[in-house]
């Protein structure tokens, strides 16, 4: 009976509020997941959630004043920790839907794989950065414009040693590469900075504040790894580039099943393998 009298004084109007913020925060740590901003999240939703019900339970009226003022700036406080991943937010929303894969993509995805696979098997380090829908112009911008067709030949010239552009990064829009040598952002993941080189932290960076798709060939072992939404996969052959760079720049409309793979991406080798199985469902019911 208490229970039922408590939630009678509650009301309709203060459940559908605790819903609606449930669910807003299901979906703030839903796009934080797997990013360096969802530790931070969890860490400062727990600290002030522990805190106000310590205020309550022992009625310490001083440290809920307190709290209040606090709130007022912690909105500022949000914006600047979490900026790169609310930029990307906002890109995101800006988006359009995308469109079958064409012949001419596919032609696209063959040479870079193409070339790839060649400067993995010499140990040749490249930084590889493929626009979809969010714009990389300052980036751009930092290198040396070129808006040549994309081929396996330039391509694998371009990171040849010694070779002027050879240090930077290249940008491909649609079959066009943009510019080359370019200067991609760093992440700032701690964990990250001890265990890759410069390359992968670029990659991570660029895929952090954009939705570029960063392939790396390591100078070193010749390793090549895919980046995605600030998610780093390593090991790749060939193949299975192939097969992830179709997917991902494949492009469904808004709303199917694809396009809640893509957006759920997991770009672990269990992760890659399940976006596969996912797509090839979603092609055979398209079919």
């Amino acid at each position: 009976m208490a229970i039922l009298e408590s939630l009678q004084a509650f009301g309709i109007n203060g459940l559908i509020q605790v819903l609606a913020l449930a669910t807003l925060y299901y979906y703030i740590f839903l796009f934080f997941r797997g990013t360096r901003g969802a530790q931070v999240l969890v860490g400062l939703t727990l600290f002030f959630v522990i805190l106000m019900a310590v205020t309550h339970v022992f009625s310490l009226d001083v440290l809920s004043w307190i709290l209040r003022r606090v709130s007022l700036v912690l909105g500022v406080a949000i914006i600047v920790i979490f900026q790169p991943e609310i930029r990307r937010a906002l890109a995101e929303l800006g988006k359009q839907p995308g469109v079958v894969l064409s012949t001419e993509k596919r032609t696209v995805i063959d040479h870079i794989v193409q070339a790839v696979t060649t400067l993995a098997e010499h140990k040749i380090g490249a930084l590889i950065a493929i626009e979809r829908e969010i714009g990389t112009r300052a980036i751009q911008e930092t290198g040396v414009a070129l808006d040549a067709t994309v081929a396996p030949e330039l391509l694998a010239s371009i990171f040849f040693p010694h070779t002027p552009l050879h240090d930077g990064g290249v940008i491909i829009r649609g079959n066009r590469i943009l510019a080359a040598g370019c200067v991609f952002p760093l992440s700032h993941d701690i964990e990250l900075h001890k265990k890759t080189g410069t390359r992968h932290r670029a990659a991570v960076g660029l895929s952090e504040e954009t939705d570029a798709v960063v392939v790396v060939v390591s100078e070193e072992t010749g390793t090549i790894s895919v980046s995605y939404r600030g998610r780093l996969s390593r090991g790749l052959d060939g193949e299975r580039l192939k097969r992830f760079l179709s997917a991902l720049l494949k492009g469904r409309p808004a709303g199917s099943a694809w396009r809640r793979a893509q957006e759920q991406l997991d770009l672990t080798p269990e992760g890659i393998a399940k976006s596969e199985k996912l797509v090839s469902q979603e092609k055979t019911s398209g079919d």
